[in-house]
C-alpha cells in the first residue's frame, strides 16, 4: 500500500486561508480606513482653517464698519463743517478752535479703542482731542506718522472714500507703547461737495485688530493682519507692529511662503509642523494670515495608525490559535462590521457596530475603533455645519447698516419741530414719514412681521418717493385681504421698488407707472412688482435669473442681488425670484414664497 505523501496540515491551511481570504483583506481595508481618515482629518483642518478666516474677516469687516461710521458721522456733521470753514476764513480762531475741540470730545467715547480723533484744516490748521498724551498741543501719533501733514492732506482730500493707513507706534507722554491705524477721510459741504475744508482722522488703538482676530485654541494658533506694502498691521508682538515682512506680490502661494520664512527666520517659530491660511479682505486692502500648529492632529494620526497596527497584530495572534472555535462567530462578526461600514461609507454616519459575548475581542476593538473614528467624522461635521451658520449670519449682518438710531430719531424729531414752528407742513409730514421708515426698518431689522405691517411701511416709503421726486410716477399698492397676517421677514420687496423708481425709470419720458402686487396664489405667496421703465437688457436679465449679477460698484445692481441672497437665505430652495422684462417696455419682479417656508420662518 502506497503510504500517504506528507502534506500540510488542514489546520495550517485553515490558518493560511484565514489569513489569506479574511486578515488581508482585513488589513487592507484598515489601511485604507486610515488613510482615508487621514485625508478626511486633514481635509476638514483645512476646511475649519478657511472657515475661521471667513468668520474673522466677516467680524473685522463689522468692526471696522462702526468705525467708519463714527468717521461719517464727524466729515458730515453740519456744526463741524461750519467750524472748519470759519477756521479757514480766519474768524474768531480760538473760539472756533475751542468750540470743534468740544464736539471731538463729545464723539470720543462712542467707541472703545478710538484714542484720538484729529482735524487738519484746508490752511494747515491741527486741532484734535488725543486721549494717549492729554494735551492740546501733543499729538500722539502725527510726528511718528513717516508723512508730512501737507502730504497726509493731499492724499486724503483728493478723493471721496475712507483712507486707512497701517498700524504706527504713537506717543503717549509715558512708558508704555501705544500702537494706532488711522482711518481718514475728507470733510464734505455737502452743499458745496467739491470745497476743500478739511480732513478727519481718527486713530483706533491696534487692540481692537488683536481682538478682533483673536482665536481661542491657544498659543500654537494665531492670526496676523498684513497690508498690501507686506507691512504687519496687527501682530501678537506689539514691537513688530509696522515692520516690513515680505515683498508684496499677487502669488497667493508666493505669499505663504515668504510668511511662512519670515515665522522661521525671523519670528524664531518651527514652521515643521506650521500651516500657514490666508484670505484678502478687498474692502480694506489687507490680508489677515492664520497660522495653526498641526502637531496635535499629526500625534493623533500616528497614535491612531500605532493603534491600528497593534489591533492587527493582536488579531493575527488570537485568530490564528482558536480559528477552529471561533471560525463561525468571527465570519458573522466580520459580516456585521463590513455592513456597518458599508452604510458608513454611503453617508450614514449614525450606523454602529454592536458588539455581545460571542464578539471576538479584536473585532469588538476594530468596532470601538471604528465607532469612535464615526464619532469624530460626526463632531467634524457638526463643527462645519455650525461655522457655516455663524458666517451666514455675518453675512445678513454685514448687509444691514450699522447706524445710531436714536441719534436719528432724535434728529428727525428736531428738524420736524423747526418745520411746523415754520409752518412747513409738507416738510413736517415727510420727516414724519422718513421717521416711520427708519424706526421700521432698523429696529430688530431681521425679525418677522406681517404682510400687512410690511404694506403700510411700503406706503409709507412711495409716499417719501413721490415727495421727493414730486409726483414724477404714479403708484398702485394692492394686497389681498387673506394674505395681510401671512408671516413674512422685514424689508424683503424695498430694493425692488426701489430699482424700479431710481433705476427703471431714469431716462424714461413715457408717464411713469409703479404697480405692488401681493396675492396668495395656491399654497405660495406671490408678489409682483411691476414698472414701465427703461426695462433690463435680455442678456443681462436672463443672467440675473441664473443668478449671476454682474460685477460692479452699482448701488441698484447689488441691491437687487443682496434682497435675492437674503430671500434664498431665510427661505431656502423653495422661495423663488423671477425677473421678466422687455427693454424700453416694462419689468416687473415676480416672487414666490411657499406657505410651509414662510411658517418654518416664523417658528425660528
Amino acid at each position: 500500500m502506497k503510504e500517504p505523501q506528507k502534506r500540510t496540515r488542514l489546520q495550517t491551511r485553515l490558518i493560511l486561508a484565514f489569513l489569506i481570504t479574511s486578515m488581508i483583506p482585513l488589513i487592507v481595508v484598515n489601511v485604507f480606513l486610515y488613510y482615508n481618515t487621514s485625508r478626511i482629518v486633514r481635509s476638514n483642518v483645512d476646511e475649519l482653517a478657511e472657515a475661521n478666516l471667513n468668520q474673522t474677516k466677516n467680524g473685522l469687516d463689522i468692526w471696522l464698519d462702526s468705525y467708519q461710521d463714527i468717521l461719517f458721522q464727524i466729515y458730515m456733521n453740519d456744526d463741524i463743517v461750519k467750524t472748519v470753514a470759519a477756521i479757514n476764513e480766519g474768524h474768531d480762531l480760538s473760539i472756533n478752535r475751542k468750540q470743534l475741540r468740544r464736539t471731538l470730545r463729545g464723539l470720543f467715547y462712542t467707541k472703545e479703542y478710538i484714542k484720538s480723533i484729529t482735524i487738519i484744516t484746508q490752511t494747515g490748521e491741527v486741532i484734535f482731542y488725543d486721549l494717549l498724551t492729554g494735551s492740546m498741543t501733543k499729538n500722539s501719533w502725527l510726528d511718528n506718522f513717516g508723512m508730512e501733514t501737507k502730504e497726509l492732506y493731499d492724499v486724503v482730500s483728493a478723493d471721496n472714500r475712507t483712507h486707512i493707513f497701517s498700524t504706527r507706534e504713537a506717543y503717549t507722554g509715558a512708558q508704555d507703547t501705544a500702537y494706532l491705524f488711522h482711518l481718514g477721510h475728507r470733510i464734505i459741504d455737502y452743499k458745496k461737495v467739491d470745497k476743500q475744508l478739511g480732513i478727519v482722522m481718527v486713530s483706533v488703538d491696534e487692540q481692537m485688530l488683536r481682538e478682533a482676530c483673536s482665536v481661542q485654541e491657544g498659543a500654537s494658533h494665531f492670526n496676523f493682519i498684513v497690508d498690501r506694502e507686506g507691512r504687519l498691521v496687527s501682530y501678537t508682538e506689539n514691537a513688530r507692529l509696522g515692520e516690513k515682512i515680505i515683498d508684496w506680490t499677487e502669488d497667493t502661494q508666493v505669499r505663504k511662503e515668504a510668511y511662512r520664512d519670515f515665522l522661521e527666520t525671523t519670528a524664531g517659530k518651527d514652521t515643521g509642523s506650521l500651516s500657514v491660511y490666508t484670505i484678502y479682505d478687498d474692502k480694506f486692502d489687507w490680508e489677515i494670515v492664520r497660522v495653526s500648529d498641526q502637531n496635535t492632529v499629526l500625534e493623533r494620526l500616528k497614535s491612531q495608525q500605532r493603534l491600528i497596527l497593534i489591533v492587527l497584530f493582536l488579531s493575527l495572534t488570537a485568530l490564528t490559535l482558536v480559528i477552529l472555535v471561533l471560525t463561525q462567530s468571527l465570519t458573522g462578526s466580520l459580516r456585521r462590521l463590513v455592513q456597518v461600514m458599508e452604510r458608513a461609507g454611503t453617508g450614514e454616519l449614525s450606523a454602529r457596530m454592536k458588539t455581545d459575548a460571542a464578539t471576538p475581542q479584536e473585532i469588538e476593538v476594530i468596532s470601538l475603533r471604528f465607532n469612535q473614528m464615526l464619532e469624530r467624522l460626526g463632531t467634524s461635521m457638526d463643527k462645519e455645519k455650525e461655522a457655516i451658520e455663524k458666517q451666514k449670519s455675518a453675512e445678513i449682518a454685514a448687509l444691514e447698516a450699522q447706524i445710531n438710531p436714536h441719534f436719528i430719531y432724535n434728529t428727525l424729531d428736531t428738524i420736524n419741530w423747526m418745520a411746523i414752528d415754520r409752518d412747513e407742513y409738507e416738510i413736517s409730514n415727510s420727516i414724519n414719514a422718513l421717521a416711520a421708515i427708519l424706526r421700521y426698518g432698523i429696529n430688530h431689522s431681521n425679525e418677522i412681521v406681517t404682510v400687512r405691517q410690511e404694506e403700510e411701511w411700503l406706503k409709507q416709503y412711495l409716499f417719501l418717493q413721490q415727495t421727493r421726486l414730486k409726483n414724477t410716477f404714479v403708484c398702485e399698492v394692492h394686497v389681498d385681504a387673506e394674505v395681510k397676517e401671512y408671516p413674512i421677514h422685514k424689508l424683503l420687496l424695498q430694493p425692488f421698488v426701489e430699482n424700479a423708481i431710481l433705476h427703471g425709470f431714469e431716462g424714461v419720458e413715457r408717464t411713469h407707472h409703479l404697480s405692488v402686487l401681493i396675492k396668495r396664489e395656491g399654497d405660495t405667496l406671490r408678489v409682483e412688482i411691476y414698472d414701465n421703465g427703461k426695462g433690463i437688457p435680455k442678456q443681462l436679465m436672463e443672467d440675473m435669473n441664473q443668478g449671476n449679477f454682474p460685477k460692479c460698484t452699482e448701488k441698484n445692481h447689488i441691491g437687487m442681488e443682496n434682497a435675492i441672497t437674503r430671500i434664498g437665505m431665510y427661505y431656502g430652495e423653495q422661495a423663488s425670484v423671477l425677473i421678466e422684462s422687455e427693454e424700453n417696455v416694462y419689468t416687473r419682479i415676480i416672487i414666490t414664497i411657499p406657505r410651509d417656508a414662510l411658517r418654518r420662518s416664523d417658528s425660528k
